[in-house]
């Protein structure tokens, strides 16, 4: 199954959306803090998210390097962001 074609929750959708966003908007992906800041959460919250997105086949990132982050969800299919 593509990545485009999987499904993925409201939650996630809005992770996906808002990686993306910040990505086009200034050219690189947001670091965890960017995220945390956004949504609210704790950092372990984020964390997790970015581990589960990346297991379940939504983003991949490099180890050991910061902001790398890639969605591999076709942009078409992303919610829009609340």
């Amino acid at each position: 199954m593509s990545p485009s074609a999987k499904t993925f929750t409201t939650k996630q959708g809005q992770y996906l959306a808002f990686i993306h966003l910040y990505t086009k908007l200034h050219r690189r992906p947001p670091a965890e803090a960017d995220i945390r800041e956004y949504f609210r959460v704790s950092p372990p919250s984020v964390h997790q998210m970015v581990l589960t997105l990346e297991r379940v086949g939504l983003i991949k990132r490099q180890q050991r390097t910061a902001r790398s982050i890639e969605v591999l969800v076709d942009p078409k299919c992303l919610p829009e962001l609340i």
